[in-house]
């Protein structure tokens, strides 16, 4: 556990220093922006398109827009958030091992599990600074043109949100430990998140799998409750510890 606190400073240095903090401040703060814009404009848009569309046969009678449309957009816009975030960090660990910066670091006493936990709770605080920012904007704007009360479970769904980002991190962490690439640990942890997307259009399946945390609509329509989501829940943060076990084990027995 030696060398948590130096390896976490090294980590934020390193954020602030090549801008990724900043650009992921900018990418949260603006999906958090988008969602209740976009709901707002979308009768607009419909307007601006009414001709073309009465050319064509289409009518288009008055479009009414309401909080539930900018929790949908919002919805919409996480997954965007999260594989911009993991393609930032996916060479978190593996530049460390390529350019050889590890070893004078390791040689004088600092653990590898110091360093694998402290860039792992980088990681962690960046989604959920992030994500709760992008929520606590669309809450804000979403509230001030219409009523977040008529949409139900927006905090628990982004709770769920947070909890299947932070696996997806762990997935992310597990594949750096071997992985001799950045292109390597993407492929792995998107080939993940494209398995557990098919697996989930099974019904019964995907009531399981870390994936049901994703579905913010049915919690929004009601259409599920709260209690819909608890096995899922418990299966992935087991998931997520028995994959940072797996990574710390794996980057023990990697050679610098």
């Amino acid at each position: 556990m030696n060398g948590i606190v130096p390896f976490f400073k090294k980590e934020i240095c390193e954020m602030i220093r090549t801008k990724r903090l900043m650009v992921l401040g900018i990418v949260f703060t603006l999906l958090g922006i988008m969602a209740p814009w976009l709901a707002k404009l979308t009768p607009k848009m419909y307007e601006m398109l009414s001709d073309d569309l009465d050319q064509q046969g289409v009518i288009i009678k008055d479009v009414k827009v309401t909080a539930l449309d900018s929790w949908l957009n919002f919805e919409k816009n996480l997954p965007m958030a999260l594989i911009i975030m993991l393609i930032i960090f996916c060479s978190i660990f593996t530049n460390e091992y390529s350019k050889g910066t590890l070893i004078p670091l390791i040689t004088k006493g600092l653990s590898r599990t110091g360093m694998v936990l402290a860039k792992v709770t980088v990681m962690m605080l960046t989604w959920t600074a992030g994500l709760w920012l992008c929520f606590g904007i669309t809450c804000f704007y979403t509230d001030f043109y219409w009523d977040n009360s008529t949409v139900s479970g927006i905090a628990f769904s982004t709770f769920c949100w947070w909890l299947f980002g932070v696996f997806m991190i762990c997935t992310e962490t597990f594949f750096s430990s071997f992985a001799s690439s950045s292109a390597q640990v993407l492929a792995g942890t998107g080939a993940v998140y494209f398995i557990l997307m098919l697996a989930g259009a099974y019904k019964k399946l995907s009531e399981l799998l870390p994936v049901r945390l994703t579905d913010s609509t049915s919690l929004y329509k009601s259409s599920l409750s709260k209690s819909d989501y608890f096995t899922a829940i418990i299966i992935t943060a087991a998931l997520s510890v028995v994959l940072i076990l797996s990574a710390l084990i794996k980057t023990g027995k990697r050679s610098i």
